[in-house]
C-alpha cells in the first residue's frame, strides 16, 4: 500500500504536465457573470490557504455577481460543523474545503460529494487549463471514478529548526531520527528557556506528523488486513514520538495542533518544530524568524525517508441547490491566475505552470529561506506517501485511536504494549467493519 503510494505521489510532478482536453464550444460560450445575483456559502477551515484565498474575496464578487457567504472555523469545529450539515443532507453549505487523504473514501461512500468532473467539461473559462493539474494529482481525489475536488496546495509535516540556538548549542542538523532525541537532549541542557521539540499532540491531528515517524522507521499501518501498530516499528515508532514530546515538549503537548505549534516557534520559544510546510506563511509572519530557521523533511529512519505529502482540495456539497454557481468559486479559486496569487503568499501551488512562473520563482529568490521550503516541498512530491491514518473508509476513526496510543504514553498511563495492544484491538474492529 505505503509503496504504490509513494509511487502515484512521486510522479506528481512529471504528470502534472499531462493534460486532459476542455471542449472549445464551452470556452466559447462561458460568461463569468452567467450566475449574477445568486448566492453560495463556503464552509472554510480557517488555516492558511483560506485565509489566503479569502483576502481575494471581493475580487470574485466584482468578477462574477456572486455573493459569497462565509462560515470560517478552527478545522476541528469546521468538520463538526460540515458533518452535522452533511448529515442531515442540508443545503446550507454549498462549498467546503476537504482533505481527500481523510475523509475522502468516508464522504464518497456517503455520497456527500457532487461529481465534478461534468463541471471540468462543460463549464470552464477558456484560461483555466484544468489539464495543468495533472493525471496523477486528480486521480488523487477521484473515489470510485467520482471527482471529488479540485487541489488547491500541496504539503506535509517538515522539520523547521533554528540556526542561532544549534549553533549557540553546537547542535549539529540532524540526519537521522535518532539526532532529532540527541538534539532535544543537547539543547535542553543548554537553554533551560526553551522547548526543544515540538510537535502535533491534540488526538486526531497527531497521525498527520506521527505518519511520518512510522513509515521513516519502516512501519506500516496495517498488514495482511490487520491493524500492525504494535510491530517491533510500529511500537519504536509509537514510543519515539511520544517520547519526543514528553521529554522535550511543551506543557500541555497533548492540546497542540498547528495553531499552537505555529505561535511557539513564531514567538521564539521552540528549538525545532515538525509541523505543517502550509504553516511556513504564518510561522513567519513579521520576519523574525526569517533570518535564524532552516527547514528540512523529517530526517531518515530504518525505512529510509518517506514523507507525508498531501493536500487540500475545495469541493461542492451533493446537496447544495446552487451547484452551478459553486462550482464558479471552485473554479476561480484554482484558476491559475488565483493560484499564482496565492503562491506569492507562501501557498504551495499544485499547478506546474505556476511553479514555473517567473513572479513565483523570483519570490523565492528574494529570501533564502523561501526557496528552502519550495526544495523541501519538491523533495516531498518525488518520495511521499499520503497514507495518514488506515486506507480504510473510516480512516477519520482510525486517526482518533493512533493519537490515543500517543497520547497514553506521553502522559504516562500506558506503556507502550499495553497502548498499542489497545489501539490493534480497537482497530482491528473497525477494519472489519469495512
Amino acid at each position: 500500500m505505503a509503496s504504490r503510494e509513494r509511487n502515484a505521489l512521486g510522479c506528481i510532478l512529471a504528470a502534472l504536465t499531462l493534460s486532459t482536453t476542455v471542449g472549445a464550444a464551452s470556452a466559447q460560450t462561458f460568461d463569468w457573470k452567467a450566475h449574477e445575483g445568486e448566492t453560495i456559502t463556503f464552509l472554510a477551515n480557517n488555516n492558511p490557504v483560506a485565509t489566503a484565498l479569502l483576502k481575494h474575496q471581493d475580487e470574485f464578487e466584482e468578477l462574477t455577481g456572486i455573493d459569497l457567504r462565509v462560515d470560517s472555523y478552527q478545522e476541528q469545529q469546521m468538520r463538526q460543523r460540515l458533518l452535522t450539515v452533511l448529515n442531515a443532507r442540508s443545503d446550507e453549505v454549498d462549498v467546503f474545503m476537504t482533505l481527500p487523504s481523510r475523509e475522502g473514501m468516508q464522504y464518497s461512500a456517503a455520497g456527500w460529494y457532487a461529481d465534478l468532473t461534468p463541471f471540468t467539461t462543460d463549464s470552464v473559462s477558456p484560461d483555466y487549463d484544468f489539464d495543468g493539474f495533472g493525471t496523477a494529482l486528480v486521480d488523487a481525489a477521484k473515489f470510485d471514478g467520482v471527482l471529488t475536488g479540485i487541489p488547491l496546495n500541496i504539503e506535509g509535516p517538515v522539520l523547521y529548526y533554528r540556526t542561532d540556538i544549534f549553533e549557540t548549542c553546537n547542535v549539529q542538523r540532524p540526519e537521522s531520527i535518532a539526532d532529532i532525541e540527541a538534539a532535544a537532549k543537547t539543547i535542553k541542557k543548554c537553554d533551560s528557556s526553551i522547548t526543544p521539540f515540538a510537535s502535533r499532540g491534540l488526538k486526531p491531528a497527531v497521525p498527520y506528523t506521527f505518519s511520518n515517524f512510522l513509515h521513516n522507521m519502516g512501519g506500516q499501518y496495517m498488514r495482511d488486513g490487520k491493524s500492525n501498530l504494535c510491530s517491533a516499528e510500529g511500537k519504536a515508532a509509537l514510543e519515539t514520538y511520544a517520547n519526543l514530546l514528553k521529554d522535550y515538549g511543551p506543557p500541555g503537548a497533548v492540546n497542540y495542533s498547528f495553531y499552537q505549534l505555529t505561535s511557539l516557534y513564531r514567538a521564539g520559544r521552540s528549538a525545532m518544530s515538525f509541523q505543517s510546510s502550509n504553516e511556513f506563511p504564518s510561522v513567519m509572519e513579521g520576519g523574525e524568524r526569517l533570518e535564524d530557521t532552516a527547514i528540512m523533511p523529517l530526517p531518515k529512519g530504518d525505512g529510509g525517508s518517506v514523507p507525508t505529502t498531501i493536500g487540500w482540495a475545495i469541493t461542492i456539497s451533493a446537496f447544495s441547490g446552487n451547484q452551478d454557481a459553486a462550482w464558479y468559486f471552485v473554479q476561480w479559486a484554482t484558476s491559475p491566475e488565483m493560484q499564482a496569487k496565492l503562491a506569492l503568499e507562501g501557498i504551495a501551488p499544485p499547478r506546474q505552470s505556476v511553479s514555473q512562473d517567473p513572479a513565483y520563482k523570483a519570490w523565492l529568490e528574494d529570501q533564502p529561506l523561501r526557496k528552502q521550503w519550495q526544495e523541501t516541498l519538491d523533495e516531498l512530491a518525488q518520495t511521499g506517501s499520503s497514507e495518514v491514518g488506515f486506507p480504510i473508509i473510516q480512516n477519520p476513526e482510525s486517526r482518533e485511536y493512533i493519537g490515543q496510543a500517543v497520547n497514553q504514553i506521553l502522559l504516562g498511563e500506558a506503556d507502550v504494549d499495553t497502548a498499542c495492544a489497545a489501539a490493534d484491538e480497537a482497530l482491528d474492529a473497525l477494519i472489519a467493519r469495512e
